[in-house]
């Protein structure tokens, strides 16, 4: 079992993550195998525990999966300026 994002194509957003297996996720049950995204919820800022990141940060709702840097990136905060680190695919305050 893993966990699946689900891409709006549309947009690019995260608007469903699941625990799945890949077998499930390609019978289409659940929509288009195209839109699911698989992510790790041990992910974060482009590490893993294991060293065995997968797609710089675990997908949550609301994210945008970049599919150039084959990456989940949370919203950019509204309060103060930010830029986006492109080794964790986070988001830095510029000082």
């Amino acid at each position: 079992m893993a966990h699946f994002a689900h891409v709006d194509p549309d947009t690019g957003l995260v608007d469903n993550v699941i625990v799945a297996d890949q077998k499930f996720i390609n019978s289409g049950a659940v929509g288009p195998a195209s839109e699911w995204v698989q992510t790790s919820y041990n992910t974060y800022g482009g590490q893993h525990p294991e060293g065995r990141p997968l797609r710089k940060n675990f997908a949550g709702i609301g994210d945008t999966y970049d599919p150039v840097r084959d990456a989940f990136i949370p919203p950019k905060p509204t309060e103060g300026e930010y830029t986006l680190n492109e080794s964790t695919c986070l988001w830095d305050p510029v000082i």
